[in-house]
């Protein structure tokens, strides 16, 4: 396949991933706008709320991922039974974790609360666990659909999650004045708001699975073939989703521990810090989606038993500096009109500034980053990619720690240098498994 090609597909897979990523992203500032309403106490109960519920997005992503990645190479592989197994596979393990961390997670959601908020917690502590007692139990809803858009995007739709998103964000959009202000149930109706969209776009999301004559259709028998165990189901998407809910965890672990390093700058870094970092959002999830696309083209084309990572991982890197570049010249440009939006000015207005401007580095090299890693995902390496994330994460800690005298700018520059090593890292670790085989066995197999 020629690298147009491969541009062409990487772009028509991410595309609607992008649109999926960024209603997610549109459902946290949604309820913030109507949880305002409340006061200071309320916000700032979501907000942490909302932190501990992206930790736990990191365990979901075990299943959905894992299941991806195993249902493309299938579909690559022309294996209806292999693609039956990965589909239980990713159902098998969301029926272990999906119980054991609502309810865990429920019965500790106070002394989650305390840790997340901290000891001067005052009026916010009983907000924030009321918004658990709604939304802890309702994690078993966000890591089903995440199984449902896992088992979608493997088979090669990107389109449905997409349209699954904006429904379950559609109806928070409806739903949270109604049942913030309307019922008077306050920051519970914003959990509950939430659970409630959720759970409509998971009913709609199954049966669209139902409709999919390759995940329905009986798996004809051959003479002598053994049949799958769930075990061995669940053990495959463990292997395969563990490192992916590994890097996602550290990441997020870093970005929070980052926080401590800015505020020993000031109060007014750390409100930009946090402004510039949600502003960034419009251009990480564009290279998260393309890291998604990679991650399903690279694996079905092993399990076409064509090993194009080479070719692949370029088209990537290509559409993601482009990416990255862009990104970074429009934070550069729109950086006061970006501040003004969020309505801050002054001492806070002007360090917002001065961190979107001097992002440009680390954005690019971010973005190419991630993307590649969505090749490394799809041809089995994740669990390496895992060492080079935290290894990259202690050491962009040390060196933001080192450079904090220069302001939010050393700050900036500990992230590129950091991200420029796990970039090299990376690069060297394509460059020693380029002609190793596919985790699991024979590109051309699943198991």
């Amino acid at each position: 396949m020629e690298a147009t090609a491969h541009r062409r597909r990487l772009v028509s897979l991410a595309f609607p991933v992008y649109g999926e990523l960024m209603a997610g992203v549109a459902a946290g500032i949604i309820n913030t706008v109507w949880v305002a309403r409340l006061g200071g106490d309320a916000v700032a109960a979501v907000a942490v709320a909302t932190n501990v519920e992206n930790m736990l997005l990191g365990v979901a992503l075990m299943a959905g991922s894992g299941t991806t990645v195993l249902l493309a190479r299938a579909r690559g592989a022309g294996e209806p039974g292999a693609v039956r197994a990965a589909v239980r596979g990713g159902w098998a393990l969301w029926a272990l974790l999906a119980p054991a961390v609502a309810i865990g997670t429920f019965l500790g959601r106070e002394p989650i609360a305390r840790l997340a908020l901290g000891a001067d917690a005052g009026a916010a502590l009983p907000l924030a666990v009321g918004y658990f007692s709604i939304a802890l139990p309702g994690i078993a809803v966000l890591f089903a659909t995440n199984v449902v858009d896992g088992i979608l995007k493997g088979a090669g739709d990107t389109r449905t999650p997409m349209r699954l998103a904006l429904l379950a964000n559609g109806l928070v959009l409806v739903l949270d004045p109604l049942l913030i202000l309307g019922c008077g149930l306050g920051v519970r109706g914003a959990a509950l708001a939430t659970v409630l969209g959720r759970s409509a776009a998971l009913a709609r999301g199954l049966v669209v699975l139902c409709r999919i004559p390759a995940l329905s259709a009986p798996v004809p028998r051959t003479a002598g073939a053994v049949p799958y165990a769930w075990t061995t189901d669940l053990r495959r998407t463990v292997r395969t989703g563990l490192p992916l809910s590994a890097d996602f965890v550290t990441r997020m672990g870093g970005a929070l521990a980052l926080v401590a390093v800015v505020a020993r700058i000031g109060v007014a870094e750390v409100a930009a810090y946090g402004i510039a970092t949600k502003a960034m959002y419009g251009a990480t999830m564009a290279f998260y989606a393309v890291r998604q696309a990679a991650a399903i083209h690279t694996a079905r084309l092993l399990g076409a038993g064509r090993d194009e990572r080479g070719a692949v991982g370029r088209a990537a890197l290509r559409v993601a500096a482009v990416l990255g570049a862009g990104g970074s010249l429009v934070l550069f440009a729109a950086a006061p009109w970006i501040m003004a939006a969020f309505g801050v000015h002054g001492a806070v207005a002007s360090a917002g500034v001065l961190q979107l401007r001097c992002l440009g580095p680390y954005l690019t090299l971010l973005a190419c980053f991630i993307a590649w890693g969505g090749v490394v995902e799809g041809g089995g390496g994740s669990a390496r990619l895992v060492g080079i994330t935290g290894c990259g994460v202690v050491l962009q800690l040390g060196l933001a720690h080192a450079l904090s005298g220069l302001g939010l700018p050393g700050i900036c520059l500990a992230m590129a240098l950091a991200m420029g090593v796990q970039c090299a890292a990376l690069a060297r670790l394509q460059w020693r498994i380029g002609g190793q085989r596919v985790v699991d066995g024979s590109p051309a197999r699943v198991g």
